[in-house]
């Protein structure tokens, strides 16, 4: 009975790490606040700093950053957090306002909330 249950442990162990593999080409698209094309080199260069950003792409028609990242070196996490920092809010991480206040001008993109 011992050796059944370890198995269905060992078994179940197996499958959690499993689900939580992650991947060298992970796909993200990243709602951003931006403008034109000095958004656009702000928000990919700030992507690009973080480790493991293997493209970064920001579309100033729908307002959306997509991502390849290799999640052995970062997480998607940390891309809000760098995009936040350059003054440009995302779909999870609002910029600070001392960040925002050193956009350009035409860089102000209409914040909400």
């Amino acid at each position: 009975m011992k050796k059944i249950i370890f198995v269905l442990l060992v078994a179940l162990m197996g499958i959690s790490v499993n689900a939580q593999e992650k991947k060298k080409n992970a796909k993200y698209d990243i709602a951003v606040n931006g403008n034109c094309e000095l958004c656009k080199k702000r928000i990919e260069k700030a992507a690009f700093s973080v480790p493991g950003v293997k493209s970064a792409v920001w579309h100033s028609d729908d307002t959306t950053l997509h991502v390849i990242l290799n999640e052995e070196k970062s997480d998607v996490v940390k891309i809000h957090q760098a995009v936040a920092k350059a003054g440009h809010d995302t779909d999870q991480v609002k910029a600070k306002d001392e960040d925002y206040e050193k956009l350009h001008h035409c860089c102000m993109y209409e914040r909400k909330g």
